[in-house]
């Protein structure tokens, strides 16, 4: 049997995008069909039916109502699937044969730009990559659903490095990649730890004059006059140009602007760094409670949530750049009334930058238009409330700030007050607007009022007294009478339907007014959705002029966010320089100070240098707080070069080019790698990479090897660190036995969490103190954690006779090298001739290095030696 022409057209259009899920709309539904459709009821959870289709057995079928269509997308996309709708391109009622059908839109993860698809406050990133030679590369960047395009190109050593860590940063919905970086094994292996990210491979087979065109025909020659040179750049731009062209199938208006920025520009961190200090997300749920994110934003706007996070994100390295904003904060944190008007304004504007988006994109219907309308008019508030400004930023933004008074004046006039959701309802043009509209509306409401009074003047005419005035879609309007009355009916009644029941029937009358409403009804919706229509692209034609006002009330929010949290935290100015101190005084971990509640957390001071107090070096039990001090230190470096006031009494803060963070260590199951190899990975990256200028944190190196071993790696991590990077660093390590480096490394202090003894009590004070710590307190920390208490006693004791047998060990070999140091000349008292392997065996002991357990293994098997040779 022969398919039916419908699944024909179907088949048809699905083989050109094989690797989509074709929603092909059927009236009021988008339907699915064959494996599609088994894919989508499993994956919606919804029926999965089947349908006549010309083939001996019904071809398996699922639908979602088109109005719901967004939800349904929405759970696809969620999971990595792509999406083509396919639309009707032609009136069913005008088509002959089978309405033409095509693929208006291909909707995937990176591409989506409706709202309900998307979270508020985070950008959705497309990136696209490309490698044009060794150590060469191209990156673009988009968020379809606000306009943003940026690009950057990264060369020389290292730039492999720094690609891999943008990626990490802008964590992007969909990466398109060309097929040489697919083979690249690092790339492939970081995309696969990003769950949140598909992976779409993409190639342009196009020289570098054919991507320059595709540029140029979208943002024009002169925005890319200095990119002419940037193989790779140009490459990864167009290859995202092309994509989004393909996918969205038509033209983009609201990509107005391509921005060309460079990482090296910004304080850099890595993926390690990023995580381990919860910037913007959470260790334990990738939420943002629980990071410094969620301490600092009061944002009202989603633009100013947006940009907060780009800032905590790429903190700034330029002195000039860090001031004008902390001036700002500055300003606000004292303007009290300043801050609440523009607090006010702010806290009624929506999100103008994907609103303008979608105007541009053709998908705004009636209620973003109002939606829009509605933040226009908290413009010039927000415009006077700047005027009081004296900050150089805060003036800035003022000269820059555009009303948009023309644009606003427009849809105030023109847009009704509630408009429907729907384009094809009609209800969307305001009375007085357009007089063809008020004509129409009026021939309509003047027959529904002629209609109104029908019903009860046909009463009293024929003395029905039941009798009705319906409406439906297939006969119109009608008079229904009941089979009882019919002997009452009047000749003039014309009967049009027949029921159980009843009859229903017109008149000549009603006829000429149904025409009248129904065609005025008609008219008057196709006339409102053109003018409507007309409108939004008035609106796009601004898109660019609404954007940077965007952008402008973004960071107006950002600024007002940072000044409250000063305020309600008790937060203060730091003061930035060029030098190479961080001194901090009375400095508190922001996210854990919020968690404890007022007064609860224990300030400590931090003092380092590039000189005399390079390194600190950290001893102090588990639990101690030693982990809390180094992250707030290297938190409260991030936030002034954020241009946000710290958490302390007092900062002078370095400018500091990267921070380095690597804070506990686990196993890395994806590839393999043990808790020891997840660490020497990590302390690789920061000695390959740390500069001068940089600030290290490193907190209990050497955990996942023997002691021994831990030790001695440690130890030389410390002094590589010291004499060959010379960056500031916080080293903290539970082997206390470190702090001798003190007198040996001239830039090296020693600091200790403070302990209280009482018996054999231990209470942790949360203070760090110019001391070392003389013992690591591990049997009260499994105490704490609740061992059994035999179990507790029973480790007390062997730590006594190890450490007892410890000395005894020390002091053999100190009496051993007493002698030696006289000059005698006869054999010691202690060893025979024959025993003379034991005396070299013990010379060759290295006891500073020795855990009391490999002291005790050691004298045990001695002991096996010297009864074997009795």
């Amino acid at each position: 049997m022969a398919l039916t022409p419908m699944m024909q057209q179907y088949l048809e259009i699905k083989k050109q995008f094989p690797d989509a899920i074709l929603f092909f709309r059927l009236g009021d539904f988008y339907e699915m069909f064959f494996e599609d459709a088994k894919l989508a009821a499993k994956e919606l959870e919804i029926t999965l039916t089947g349908r006549d289709a010309g083939e001996p057995e019904r071809v398996p079928m699922c639908g979602v109502p088109f109005h719901a269509a967004d939800n349904y997308i929405g759970k696809l996309i969620d999971k990595g699937y792509k999406v083509a709708i396919c639309e009707q391109v032609e009136d069913p009622r005008t088509a002959r044969g089978i309405v033409k059908r095509e693929v208006v839109r291909i909707i995937t993860p990176g591409t989506l730009i409706d709202g309900s698809m998307l979270s508020e406050k985070d950008n959705n990133y497309l990136v696209a990559l490309c490698q044009a030679k060794q150590d060469l590369y191209g990156m673009a960047v988009t968020d379809l659903s606000t306009g943003l395009f940026q690009v950057t190109e990264l060369s020389g050593s290292g730039a492999g490095d720094i690609l891999l860590d943008e990626i990490v940063r802008l964590s992007p919905r969909e990466v398109l990649l060309d097929q040489d970086m697919m083979k690249d094994a690092r790339v492939a292996a970081l995309l696969q730890g990003l769950p949140s990210t598909t992976l779409t491979p993409f190639r342009l087979n196009l020289d570098q004059a054919g991507c320059r065109q595709i540029l140029q025909n979208h943002f024009g020659s002169d925005k890319l006059a200095n990119y002419n040179e940037k193989q790779a750049l140009c490459l990864a731009a167009a290859g995202l140009l092309s994509y989004l062209t393909e996918t969205q199938r038509r033209k983009l208006y609201h990509i107005t602007e391509i921005t060309c920025y460079s990482p090296r520009a910004y304080m850099m961190l890595d993926g390690i760094a990023r995580r381990n200090l919860e910037i913007t997300k959470s260790l334990r749920d990738g939420g943002t409670k629980g990071t410094l994110l969620g301490v600092l934003d009061k944002t009202r706007t989603a633009m100013g949530g947006r940009l907060l996070k780009s800032w905590l994100e790429q903190p700034l390295i330029n002195l000039s750049d860090i001031q004008a904003r902390l001036d700002a904060v500055e300003e606000l944190v004292h303007a009290l009334l300043l801050r609440e008007e523009l607090a006010g304004a702010l806290k009624q504007i929506y999100d103008l930058e994907r609103l303008t988006a979608r105007a541009a994109y053709g998908t705004a219907n009636g209620r973003d238009l109002t939606a829009l309308l509605g933040s226009l008019e908290k413009l010039p508030s927000l415009y006077q409330a700047l005027q009081q400004s004296r900050s150089s930023l805060l003036r800035s933004i003022s000269r820059q700030f555009d009303t948009l008074d023309d644009l606003r004046d427009l849809l105030s006039a023109s847009l009704a007050d509630n408009p429907p959701a729907s384009l094809r309802d009609g209800g969307l043009i305001k009375d007085g607007y357009h007089p063809e509209v008020d004509r129409l509306r009026a021939a309509a409401r003047d027959g529904k009022a002629w209609l109104a009074g029908l019903e009860a003047r046909e009463k009293e005419k024929t003395g029905i007294k039941n009798l009705k005035v319906g409406f439906n879609k297939v006969f119109g309007y009608y008079l229904e009478v009941t089979k009882a009355n019919l002997h009452a009916v009047p000749d003039y009644y014309q009967r049009r339907q027949t029921l159980a029941n009843a009859e229903r029937y017109i008149t000549p009358e009603l006829k000429e007014y149904e025409s009248m409403i129904l065609g005025a009804a008609d008219r008057l919706v196709e006339l409102e959705y053109d003018l409507f229509t007309e409108i939004r692209g008035r609106v796009a034609d601004q898109v660019q002029r609404i954007q940077k006002t965007a952008a402008l009330i973004a960071q107006i929010d950002v600024l007002v966010s940072l000044a409250e949290v000063a305020t309600a935290r008790g937060y203060v100015k730091p003061r930035l320089s060029d030098e190479g101190v961080i001194e901090i005084t009375e400095g508190r971990h922001p996210v854990v100070e919020m968690t404890l509640g007022p007064g609860r957390f224990v300030p400590n001071d931090t003092c380092l240098d590039t000189a005399n107090r390079r390194l600190c070096l950290i001893t102090g039990p588990n639990m101690g707080g030693k982990s809390t001090y180094q992250r707030q230190v290297a938190l409260i470096v991030l936030l002034a070069q954020v241009g946000s006031f710290v958490p302390a009494s007092m900062a002078k803060i370095g400018i500091v080019d990267r921070i380095f963070a690597r804070v506990g260590a686990s196993d890395d199951l994806s590839s393999g790698q043990s808790t020891f190899m997840v660490e020497m990975f990590e302390t690789r990256q920061i000695l390959d990479n740390a500069t001068a200028r940089s600030l290290v944190i490193i907190d209990e190196l050497g955990r996942g090897t023997s002691n021994l071993e831990g030790m001695a790696i440690a130890q030389a991590v410390i002094e590589y660190l010291h004499d060959v990077v010379g960056c500031r660093t916080l080293f903290s390590t539970h082997y206390h036995e470190l702090a001798e480096l003190e007198g040996l490394l001239p830039g090296l202090k020693n600091y200790a969490t403070a302990v209280q003894e009482q018996g054999d009590q231990v209470v942790f004070l949360r203070k760090v103190v110019r001391d070392k710590a003389s013992k690591s307190y591990g049997v009260h920390c499994a105490r704490l954690a609740g061992l059994p208490g035999h179990v507790i006693e029973r480790a007390a004791e062997l730590v006594q006779q190890l450490e007892y047998r410890q000395r005894a060990a020390q002091e053999v070999v100190a009496g051993k090298n007493q002698v030696a140091v006289s000059g005698q000349e006869q054999a010691p008292a202690l060893f025979t001739t024959e025993q003379d392997w034991l005396r070299q065996e013990i010379l060759a002991l290295d006891l500073t290095n020795m855990t009391p357990l490999q002291c005790l293994n050691y004298l045990s098997g001695l002991q096996s030696k010297l009864r074997n040779n009795q």
